[in-house]
């Protein structure tokens, strides 16, 4: 699995931002891959082979597979924190696994919300500035974002926490901030890299409640998992 990546990236300024970022038709979808290959050096193994599939809007996408067989890389590629060796990542009916590094990162903070699989909290912050903290990316005021980040967190049962630190939190509330935090500005793509892998039932539960309420509202949730629960709740499959 590869390791999480720094999210804290400089802002293109407005003229570098792509103005077509906007919510594709019903009939689109959301986050797409033609022929896709990977591999993580040149001439090493390729990981998916030209794989072509669409994540529909709506739905809760479960990618699995056995270890060593790609999900978490796959699920960065999709998230432009991997270049794809071959192929193409199209978000809202667009190529964007192409641009430079400035116009990525702004597609990620505009049209992407990415759950790592260990919650990557910052220990220094308060747990609702971490819920804030996509906000800053996406160039949103935090005054205008400060009570969406206290709904979110009362929908995970976590708003008694705001005020702490993560050290302060158990694992499962950790992972249930992080999901807060990749709702916040409601982007029209959440990513999840194995949320309820180190989570008891009812964590589980929570997480999984979260992701397809966020689906039920026309997102794409794209989950990669081994876990049966998450499996058994999906509307679609992708075995890699």
């Amino acid at each position: 699995m590869p390791p999480p990546m720094q999210m804290r990236t400089p802002m293109p300024s407005p003229a570098m931002s792509p103005s077509s970022v906007t919510s594709p038709s019903s009939s689109a979808a959301h986050l797409a891959i033609r022929d896709l290959r990977f591999a993580y050096r040149r001439g090493g193994e390729d990981l998916f082979g030209g794989l072509s599939h669409e994540f529909g809007p709506g739905l809760v996408h479960a990618m699995t597979g056995p270890s060593g067989r790609g999900k978490s890389t796959l699920l960065y590629v999709l998230g432009l924190m991997l270049r794809p060796s071959a192929g193409q990542v199209l978000i809202q009916g667009q190529r964007w696994d192409n641009l430079p590094d400035a116009q990525r990162s702004w597609i990620r903070a505009n049209s992407l919300g990415f759950v790592f699989q260990d919650a990557v909290l910052d220990p220094t912050r308060r747990i609702i500035d971490s819920v804030m903290e996509p906000a800053m990316y996406a160039n949103r005021k935090r005054r205008d974002v400060h009570a969406r980040a206290l709904e979110l967190l009362e929908l995970l049962g976590v708003s008694h926490r705001a005020s702490h630190q993560p050290g302060q939190i158990s694992g499962g509330q950790a992972q249930r901030v992080a999901i807060a935090r990749a709702l916040l500005t409601d982007a029209p793509v959440i990513l999840a890299d194995e949320p309820t892998g180190n989570l008891d039932e009812t964590n589980s539960a929570m997480v999984l409640d979260a992701l397809q309420l966020a689906a039920s509202q026309g997102r794409t949730v794209v989950i990669a998992t081994h876990d049966p629960a998450v499996i058994a709740r999906s509307d679609q499959v992708l075995a890699l």
